[in-house]
């Protein structure tokens, strides 16, 4: 497990065990490299990958969180509640290529959602070699089935004794895989009764030990001294939290008496089916057998070599491997490669790391060594600070190779030169290359500075493992805030609306259109002294956000810890500066247009309402914030004869000639209204108006006739949403009106009238689909949360908040009014009945 203690001991253990059984089982029934299982979190909308078996967690943390609207297989299985099945590269990146172009590599994966009756608790996948088509998977895919529909059984019955059970917030706990293969050292199996303090070892186990009956008295802290004197309090700590229902930890790579290198697992008492009991604690201890022979000639080989586990961890390095990446065998053994060689937790590395992992084709490529403690850069140089490093895949190991680079002047044998090669000692890797193409995908569906700038944070902050972000852009020669978050709370408000004459790095990356790269808090103060700091340490990099020449703004990228940045990060990052830009220009431009198309759109719909002493009305219009086009929703009231006409509608699509074509329906039902025309002869006056103007489009509208004297309202529907009658009792309730079809489609067509009774008080609610349509609910479910809440929300003039009919707009659309991303426009008319006119009309 590579997550914390802290993260065990807030994780249940039922849960965390039936989920790591789930992907054992996942990994085996696929012949998977690996396996994992997305969980529901706290946080609406948000998926968490709880357990990840067989691959290491820190070499996939861009994907332990994942929003459910996100174009991702995990996404999508867990909100459609359908099976994904990518059988191979080619039809990942046909589907899905932001997610195919973030792991690059050859491998098939499936996607099932994990659901306990009606609910969806979250998704199992498994990553396995290609496969030709999804056909050749049917097999695995019924399999798969079975075992999320049984890891959906248990999480339900685990969620009815614990509301709150089967809910994830924490990092993924990562476990070993199951071994493709028997060991072939000696395995020894042992038991721990907690209650009563005694361990029971096998005979195997007494001989790799040689602890053999008599020498130790029986407990966990002799058990433990005599088998890894050394790490004693790690084996005894990870026996107690096992004991404590934790899941099972990482195994422990522990020192025998000899210095030899043990490795051992625990698991927890979870399974009542254990041997010793169900309360017992159980393990395996493996001590190298015939292996080690081969240990020892791998000793012997002048190139360095090492393994890790399918976890990450080094279980065998050799002499000279030690040596090139200049650090102790000691320190290497039983650690993860990041652990023991901090200065290879670099992008790059990661990338191939990633690439062994989940395809079948060795790796092979360069990396730069610090130098030495003491030596001079130059001497550095002259000894070779560029490794040649290949990875080939196995099952279970990852072998890895290491050469001084001088003395490697092609890639392997009958392999192209690698990147970077001596002959090309200043070319980037290839592998970080794809990090522009995520953010591009990605930045095709933003339209705006706010999408734009998510998507910014979405993908650039956890691709370098940055922690804060800021974008400024710029407007009459001056730099505003347009995003940030990581910052202390009011640190940036002292750079808000700065000058380009200022001496600031996010004011000199723009005005120089060179990208500012400080590896430390000091380098950055001692290049700018004075400029306030927001952390005593970390690194910033100051990246210019131009466009085609123009400069659009700058984006401040911040580390918690110091940190280098190669050439090939600086290359990437200027890139990305690049594609940040174009967006920005572009969303900036659609913002300006559409703010013009609003305005015109605005200018079709009534300025004011006619009135009628015994009628109060209110309408609200909110215009889609999604998309480049303005929408064609429309409300109106009219004077007609001696009452009034009530109307909404909506015009098919959205654009200049839906907002054009709405404009003259408007005018049309206008002069209709005036006339005093009856609901049907308005519909059908209409309905031929559309159809001789050859638009091309269809419109629904809904026409009421009210007699403010007597309440009595006609109306005629042409396919549009019921209206909603609030009766003074507070009853709500859907009207159901015998339409006809959508005007535009058929010249003959009849819309039949009905007749409806408005007491004094009753509060009458038009509107249109975007106020109740939601993408994945069903518009009935829509329509009665707006019912309940004009129930709920109380007569005009009775009580607080109830004061007025534009309150009570305001109420019903305060949430689509704080949506940041509307789909589609929302219309909403309300109108109201008096009893008596009010005063001094």
């Amino acid at each position: 497990m590579t997550g914390s203690a802290e993260d065990a001991e807030r994780t249940p253990g039922r849960l965390a065990a039936l989920l790591i059984d789930a992907s054992a089982e996942a990994i085996s029934a696929a012949g998977g490299h690996a396996a994992g299982v997305y969980l529901r979190s706290g946080t609406p909308g948000l998926l968490r990958l709880a357990v990840l078996e067989g691959l290491p967690g820190p070499l996939f943390r861009p994907w332990w969180r994942l929003h459910a609207d996100r174009p991702f297989p995990v996404a999508d299985a867990y909100r459609l509640g359908v099976e994904v099945v990518l059988p191979n590269a080619t039809e990942t990146m046909r589907r899905y290529p932001q997610f195919a172009a973030g792991l690059p590599f050859q491998f098939g994966s499936l996607y099932v959602p994990v659901a306990g009756g009606p609910t969806v608790y979250g998704v199992l996948t498994v990553l396995r070699p290609s496969a030709s088509d999804a056909t050749e998977l049917l097999p695995v895919r019924e399999r798969m089935a079975q075992v999320a529909q049984e890891l959906g059984s248990a999480l339900r019955t685990l969620e009815g004794a614990d509301a709150s059970a089967v809910v994830w917030d924490d990092g993924p706990l990562c476990v070993r895989p199951p071994a493709g293969r028997s060991p072939m050292g000696r395995v020894g199996r042992f038991a721990w009764d907690p209650v009563a303090g005694v361990v029971t070892a096998d005979e195997r186990l007494n001989a790799v030990v040689d602890a053999a009956s008599g020498k130790t008295d029986g407990t966990a802290e002799t058990f433990a001294q005599a088998l890894a004197p050394g790490d004693a309090e790690r084996i005894l700590a990870a026996l107690r939290e096992a004991a404590g229902g934790r899941p099972p930890a990482l195994p422990l790579y522990v020192r025998a008496p000899d210095g030899a290198l043990r490795l051992v697992e625990v698991w927890g008492p979870h399974d009542d089916t254990a041997p010793f009991g169900a309360a017992t604690v159980r393990g395996v201890v493996l001590e190298p057998g015939p292996g080690a022979v081969a240990d020892a000639a791998a000793d012997l080989l002048p190139d360095g070599v090492f393994c890790l586990d399918r976890v990450g961890a080094v279980v065998y390095a050799n002499p000279h491997a030690a040596r090139l990446l200049r650090r102790p065998r000691t320190e290497l053994l039983g650690r993860t490669l990041w652990e023991g060689v901090p200065w290879l937790n670099q992008p790059a590395v990661e990338d191939h790391l990633r690439g062994a992992l989940l395809s079948p084709d060795p790796v092979h490529f360069h990396v730069r060594r610090p130098s030495a403690p003491g030596r001079e850069p130059a001497a550095a140089s002259i000894e070779g600070d560029l490794l040649a490093m290949s990875v080939y895949p196995g099952r279970d190991l990852l072998t890895c190779t290491l050469r001084l680079g001088h003395r490697m002047a092609a890639g392997p044998a009958g392999l192209p030169d690698a990147p970077g090669s001596p002959e090309t000692p200043g070319a980037p890797s290839l592998s970080p290359l794809y990090r522009p193409i995520v953010l591009a995908i990605a930045l095709t569906e933003a339209v705006t500075a706010r999408q734009v700038s998510a998507v910014v944070m979405r993908e650039l902050l956890p691709a370098f493992g940055g922690r804060r972000l800021a974008i400024y852009l710029l407007q009459e020669r001056h730099l505003y805030l347009a995003w940030e978050t990581g910052f202390p709370k009011g640190f940036l408000a002292p750079f808000e609306g700065v000058g380009l004459d200022e001496r600031l790095p996010g004011v000199e990356t723009l005005t120089s259109g060179r990208p500012l790269f400080f590896d430390s808090m000091q380098q950055l103060a001692d290049a700018y002294p004075g400029i306030p700091l927001d952390a005593t340490e970390g690194a910033r990099a100051f990246l210019p956000l131009i466009a085609s020449g123009r400069a659009v703004g700058s984006c401040i990228l911040g580390f918690d810890r110091p940190r280098s940045f190669s050439t090939e990060e600086r290359t990437v990052l200027t890139a990305m500066a690049g594609l940040i830009a174009h967006a920005m220009e572009k969303a900036q431009r659609y913002e300006s247009e559409a703010a013009l198309a609003r305005g015109l759109q605005q200018a079709l719909l009534p300025r004011r309402l006619s009135q009628h002493p015994l009628v109060e009305t209110a309408g609200r219009y909110l215009p889609g914030t999604q998309g480049m086009e303005v929408g064609g929703d429309w409300y109106d009231v009219v004077a007609a004869g001696d009452g009034l006409a009530l109307v909404i509608g909506d015009v098919q699509g959205h654009g200049v000639q839906a907002a054009a074509t709405m404009g003259q329906l408007r005018s049309a039902v206008r002069a209709f209204a005036l006339g005093d025309r009856p609901p049907d002869e308005v519909m059908s006056g209409t309905n031929r108006l559309l159809i001789d103007l050859d638009a091309g489009l269809f419109a629904s509208c809904c026409y009421i006739r009210l007699d403010p004297a007597t309440g009595v309202a006609q109306a005629a529907d042409a396919g549009h949403l019921p209206p909603l009658l609030r009766r003074p009792d507070g009853r709500t309730h859907v009207v159901d009106l015998p339409g006809g079809v959508v005007l535009g489609v058929d010249p003959q067509a009849q819309y039949p009238v009905a007749e409806l009774r408005m007491e004094p008080g009753a509060v009458l609610a038009l509107y249109t689909d975007g106020l109740v349509e939601r993408p994945g609910v069903d518009i009935d479910d829509g329509i009665s949360a707006l019912r309940v809440a004009l129930a709920k929300a109380g007569a005009p003039g009775a009580g607080r908040g109830g004061r007025s009919l534009a309150g009570l707009a305001d109420r019903l659309t305060v949430t689509a009014r704080h949506t940041a991303d509307r789909p589609d426009d929302i219309a909403l008319l309300l109108a109201t009945r008096r009893a008596t006119p009010p005063r001094g009309k």
